[in-house]
């Protein structure tokens, strides 16, 4: 895979020049006060100035009587909220919860859409790309991850109390040995959700990247395409199940310890 984004149209001429190159770790533009500036950080705030602008754009647009557009993303918006609503089984939780998630599928979506936009890849700086699909970069679904850990977390504590949250990792193993081990097993995979949400994300993107840096550098004109609409399918996908998966996780959380009822 050419370096950056492997399926544009500066990508695919690297990519027939110099042979396929995987670029696992993200390209370095530069330092800032110390602080290394990668093409993958660039393309992360570039996701959220294009989100805040289309929020301060919109919001002073919408109307009581709403229009076609209107109506639509308001009802998209509506069934999301109500799915959360009903999963939490609490309506007073998915206001609580809804703006996290939602947040969370549209930083990865956009983020995972816009490295098809045309010329992304031909952008460079200092001879790197400058864009980078920040999804690409395991720093990046990491830190979503462990975001979403500490969230699930302290939402757990707060709904029912340390103790009780504590109770379901953390057993006598005298009194209850069988109760012991299932949290023994439970915190485990408590600490293995930041792997296997972060992980996720990353390979899936990541793979994508190279499947269709490959197929540039073999069928340049008409391999990359059917690809590319799979992989946008794939990247719409992979938030939608971030988001859930932490929708999903806060619903265990907030859940009674085993026995309680």
């Amino acid at each position: 895979m050419p370096e950056g984004a492997a399926y544009t149209e500066g990508a695919a001429e690297a990519a027939q020049e110099g042979g396929i190159h995987v670029a696992i770790a993200a390209e370095k533009l530069g330092d800032f006060f110390g602080i290394p500036i990668t093409n993958t950080l660039v393309t992360s705030w570039l996701v959220i100035g294009i989100l805040v602008a289309l929020a301060f754009v919109l919001g002073p647009r919408l109307k009581m009587i709403p229009g076609r557009l209107q109506t639509l993303l308001e009802e998209l918006f509506a069934y999301v909220y109500d799915y959360v609503a009903e999963t939490l089984e609490s309506r007073e939780m998915a206001r609580r919860f809804f703006p996290l998630l939602m947040t969370i599928f549209l930083f990865v979506f956009v983020g995972n859409m816009i490295h098809f936009l045309p010329g992304i890849g031909s952008i460079t700086y200092l001879h790197e790309p400058l864009l980078r699909a920040p999804s690409t970069d395991l720093t990046v679904p990491l830190v979503l991850a462990l975001i979403s850990f500490f969230v699930i977390e302290i939402s757990g504590i707060a709904a029912i109390g340390v103790w009780k949250y504590g109770s379901k990792f953390v057993q006598n193993p005298f009194r209850n040995p069988l109760g012991f081990a299932i949290g023994l097993i439970e915190l485990i995979g408590e600490l293995v959700r930041v792997v296997s949400l972060s992980f996720r994300l990353f390979g899936n993107i990541l793979a994508g990247e190279v499947v269709i840096g490959v197929a540039i550098f073999f069928a340049p004109y008409l391999g990359p395409v059917p690809l590319m609409l799979f992989e946008i399918f794939i990247g719409t996908l992979q938030a939608a199940i971030f988001a859930l998966l932490t929708l999903f996780f806060i619903k265990l959380a907030i859940a009674e310890p085993h026995g309680e009822h």
